[in-house]
């Protein structure tokens, strides 16, 4: 160390003033602090506090390396029968506190610390008085005790003769709590008592080599030690010791930080390498004093603050400061209003430290008084943020240029970054929902256009269209479908054309035609960049329209199943005797007529008897089949011919069954049961392995309930069409411009639902990090289009509740985290492997059918409707509805509950419902053909809304839209307010603030 390295650390001229008030009372020094500290940080000045600036300076220090996640375990000395020193380990910390149970054999659940506010300026006390050696160089645990007690002695705070006593206690054992097995517990449990018959009396006068108990290397049970997986890489562990001892007269203490941080052997539980070290031994009598100060260490190094100032400090003044500023942010519990015995449990949501560093940043440039005005308006003028994906360059196709060259060089790693099991699951579970998806709208597309595009054109071209899309497109995560708002087109368009004799296909190819050209004019001008309108109200609404759709659908799917398998309400248990069904006689011109049939056909029933002489034959009607008895013309009369036992009830058993049993697997992995890998899996297989179970209780049952039925040979559902659709010989030339005015509503329809979709999928809460692509998506939409118009194929554009599934699906989250903290979300596994593996095995579902025929109908009905639920939690719509039934005083603590009247939330939320319901009542009218234009209209809505709410109001319901006019001045905002992205507001505006604490008396 340099000589003025060295002066650094020699206390300074000022403490032989305090030295001199050693035998003051604890009171009067305690006072004395805290009448300092109301001078310098007190409310009759408008100067921020020396304390202040000091750590506006060094949060300031951008040079600096960012400080590692802190590990700290606190050990004490303990005697070990009278006769032996040993250093324990009782609490350990990363974010919360944990300690060991008084039984000794479990660590307790991680815990917010509460400490007294007396050991945090006992803590200072010491800070202010002992040893501070900064960025020391040594490379093992005995160099580093060597300085401090030779800096002790130099300083004049400990007497030479007391090294050799000082030295003996600090290198005894540290003993720590690591999990074992039940044998090595009994090994270790044997030695420990032979040890103890053979241990010598407590003796401090060693000799002068200080034989150190502590192993330089970590020992193979702290190697082996399976809470290294919950600790983050790259952390840095800090060694807390305390203890009394009989020797000192006064406290020993000194803090240590190492320039470069070293693995002290087998001084910490888990093999880190060590960053701090705070030393403190004092006289006998005030263990729990020191206990205290310890647990005062440890939580202030796990506080994200003072963890940067006590890495960044070069001075005593420095340590200080945070400290100072640690206190001014305390929060007191008053005596006698809760239990101190209590534990806190950790929140699900913790407040962003970038908001405290921030507030230091800007403490000197705004004045407190306009904080709040400015912080509103910065606020507001965050959201006109234009995203990179979205910004024109004004030149023909120039966004669809920059998407391809943004997306081109992440597409390899599209494809290695799905090797990952997670993938599998998703592959399995899209694949099924999209399967059901185009079985689903290809059944009712074909009851709209009498087959012309049925149940095989609906998996042809979801198959052609997905892959394609997946391989080439911006955002490979979408997943193309049959959307209701294209289904509700396709029926109008085939009623106009059989209303006017025109032909459907090639009057549809035509349309088809002219919306593409129309969506390639929007790409070629970057009119994506329009979809900047498109707000959370414009997206909540359309998201809220297609999960209400899916909702519908399952529900209506189990009705008419219901009504197909009915049930009988009237069955009575006692007149089970004289239930039947019998099938009668027609009448015997229909028995001869249908004879002659079945005979021409070569079809001789067994239990028909014919009379050779009279040419006449005679029917046992009573051993007949319904179904036979049907064929045959034959009545069927009874009080239980109309009814099927079991099905209806079985199938909406499954139903239920399957979306009750979704739901409760996919949150499987917050459970307590398992290991965290194990609940992670269930998770991540949740909805294949719903499937599993609830075909099995439908083969275990054995009821005949619709299975899914796939096509098993390809070829056109109507048999007089064919692959391809000409251009021109089924209607008149004309009617080739007359498809401009249907096509430019579909192509309103087909931007709309993309581009919202496109805008849901890549929100910033989603985190994706290969950026968005547009311009290019819709490129590819149009170019599809024009292929399935030639085919005869059903039209595709991105399905918002599958895409959300297959996104949902594919939610990454930390592998590992400290103890009581959420596993943190990281984002999406962007890739495009599975979107494309998922439509080549729709391509291949004829060859699959087989398999397929052994899964319920309600099963897939049930995945539908979680798809739907699902879809709807994630939209701050619903919560707002929640609110309207919600008394006051059971009201969630929701971030925008604190800054918008009520009143005013519940107009903005019937507002909105009301826009939803008209638009599902259009789209369920004559007057469905106006309905892209009124999906638009939703854009002017919102506009229109701003003369009824303020931005104030609006900067928290929704985003802002953006404004021609004072555009430098936001953008200047926005760079302001980006600068600051992470801050409570922004991080929390669309999530529950946390649950509260409740904390009781006994």
């Amino acid at each position: 160390m340099t000589p003025e390295e060295t002066k650094e650390l020699l206390p300074h001229k000022t403490d032989e003033a305090a030295n001199n008030c050693v035998c003051k009372t604890d009171l009067q020094s305690r006072n004395s602090l805290i009448v300092s500290q109301a001078v310098n940080r007190g409310i009759f000045t408008s100067n921020a506090s020396p304390a202040t600036r000091r750590i506006c300076f060094i949060l300031g220090e951008e040079d600096e390396p960012k400080a590692p996640l802190l590990f700290t375990e606190l050990d004490e000395l303990f005697h070990v029968n009278e006769k032996e020193l040993q250093w324990k380990e009782t609490a350990r910390w990363i974010k919360f506190e944990e300690k060991i149970e008084e039984g000794g054999e479990r660590w307790s659940k991680p815990h917010v610390t509460t400490l007294p506010l007396h050991s945090l300026f006992e803590l200072r006390t010491c800070i202010e008085r002992g040893t501070l050696l900064f960025d020391l160089e040594a490379s093992n645990f005995k160099e580093i005790l060597e300085t401090i007690v030779s800096n002790e002695i130099t300083n004049g705070n400990l007497k030479n003769v007391l090294k050799e006593k000082v030295m003996y206690v600090l290198l005894r054992n540290h003993r720590h709590h690591i999990k074992k097995s039940r044998m090595q517990t009994m090994i270790d449990l044997w030695m420990n008592v032979s040890c103890a018959n053979q241990s010598a009396p407590l003796n401090y006068n060693t000799t002068a080599d200080f034989t150190n108990e502590i192993s330089e290397k970590p020992l193979q049970e702290q190697l082996n030690n399976k809470f290294k997986k919950q600790i983050p890489e790259g952390a840095e562990a800090t060694n807390v010791l305390v203890g009394e001892v009989d020797f000192l007269d006064k406290p020993f203490v000194a803090f240590v930080r190492l320039k470069e941080a070293v693995i002290l052997g087998a001084l910490t539980e888990v093999p880190l390498p060590t960053r701090f070290l705070f030393i403190l031994l004092g006289p006998k009598a005030k263990a729990m004093a020191y206990h205290q100060i310890g647990r005062a260490v440890a939580t202030l190094l796990t506080d994200e603050l003072f963890h940067v100032v006590a890495f960044k400090a070069k001075s005593r003044e420095d340590l200080l400061a945070g400290i100072d500023e640690f206190l001014d942010e305390v929060t007191v519990l008053p005596p006698g209003k809760w239990d101190p015995t209590l534990r806190i449990a950790p929140p699900k949501i913790l407040p962003s430290p970038h908001k405290r560093k921030s507030m230091y940043s800007h403490s000197f440039k705004v004045p407190m008084h306009k904080g709040s005005h400015i912080h509103h308006e910065e606020r507001y003028g965050s959201n006109l943020h234009v995203a990179e994906d979205l910004k024109r360059t004004g030149k023909l196709f120039g966004g669809l240029i920059s998407d391809v060259k943004r997306k081109a060089p992440w597409f390899a790693s599209d494809f290695y970054d799905a090797l990952n099991l997670q993938c599998l699951s998703a592959v399995l579970f899209i694949y099924l929902a999209s399967v059901t998806n185009a079985i689903t709208f290809g059944g009712i597309l074909g009851d709209a256009t009498d087959n012309m595009q049925g149940i095989i054109e609906s998996f042809l071209g979801t198959a052609i269209a997905g892959a394609v899309f997946c391989l080439f497109a911006g955002q490979p995560l979408t997943v193309l479908g049959s959307t209701g708002p294209v289904l509700v087109f396709e029926r109008l368009l085939f009623n106009i054309s059989s209303d006017y004799q025109l032909d459907y296909l090639e009057f549809r190819l035509w349309i088809g035609i002219w919306t593409a050209f129309f969506c390639l004019i929007l790409v070629a001008t970057e009119a994506s960049y329009l979809i900047q309108y498109f707000t959370r109200f414009t997206e909540e609404g359309f998201c809220a329209l297609i999960s209400f759709i899916f909702i519908h659908d399952a529900f209506q799917k189990m009705f008419n199943l219901a009504e197909d398998y009915p049930i009988n309400s009237d069955y009575d248990v006692n007149h089970v005797t004289l239930y039947h069904c019998s099938c009668f006689p027609p009448e015997a011109a229909n028995v001869t007529s249908l004879f002659n049939e079945t005979s021409d056909a070569g079809f001789k029933p067994s239990f028909v008897t014919y009379n050779t002489t009279s040419n006449t034959e005679s029917v046992n009607w009573n051993s007949l089949t319904k179904q036979d008895c049907l064929k045959f013309g034959g009545q069927l009369v009874g009080e239980t011919c109309d009814y099927i036992p079991d099905i209806a009830l079985i199938s909406f058993i499954l139903f239920f069954g399957t979306f009750v049993c979704s739901m409760s697997l996919k949150n499987f992995k917050t459970s307590r049961y398992f290991p965290a890998a194990v609940r992670k899996l269930i998770s991540d297989f949740s909805i294949i392995l719903t499937i599993l179970i609830f075909c099995g209780v439908d083969i275990l049952v054995g009821a005949d309930t619709p299975k899914l039925i796939v096509p098993s040979e390809l070829k056109p559902t109507n048999p007089h069409r064919g692959w391809f659709v000409y251009p021109f010989g089924g209607n008149e030339w004309w009617m080739c411009l007359i498809a401009i005015v249907p096509a430019l509503l579909v192509t309103i329809l087909v931007f709309m639902d993309q581009q919202i979709t496109a805008l849901i999928l890549n929100r910033k809460e989603h985190k994706l990090k290969k950026g968005a692509g547009f311009h290019l998506d819709l490129f590819w939409i149009a170019i599809l289009m024009i292929l399935t118009s030639f085919m005869g194929l059903p039209w595709y554009v991105s399905a918002t509740v599958i895409s959300l599934a297959h996104i949902d699906s594919l939610k990454m989250e930390t592998t590992k985290s400290a103890p009581g903290v959420e596993p943190t979300f990281m984002g999406v596994r962007e890739q495009r492997v599975t979107g494309l593996l998922v439509f080549i095995l729709i391509g291949l579902s004829l060859c699959l059918a087989p398999i397929l025929k052994y899964i319920p109908l309600p099963v897939l009905f049930g995945i539908f409707l979680y798809m739907g639920v699902s879809a709807l939690s994630s939209v701050q719509f619903m919560d707002r509805l929640k609110l309207l039934l919600t008394p006051a005083k059971h009201q969630p603590d929701l971030i925008y509950l604190r800054h918008v009247p009520l009143r005013r939330i519940h107009l903005f939320t019937l507002l909105q419902l009301l826009c939803l319901i008209l638009l599902w009542v259009l789209k369920s009218t004559a007057a469905a053909i106006i309905f892209p234009v009124m999906l638009l209209a939703l854009v002017g809505v919102r506009k229109a809304m701003e003369c009824v709410f303020s931005r104030h109001d609006l900067s928290w319901l929704d985003d802002a839209m953006p404004e021609k006019e004072n555009k430098a001045l936001e953008e200047k905002k926005t760079e302001k307010a980006m600068s600051n992205n992470e801050s409570e507001d922004s991080e929390y505006l669309y999530l529950q603030k946390g649950p509260e604490i409740n904390i009781s008396v006994n």
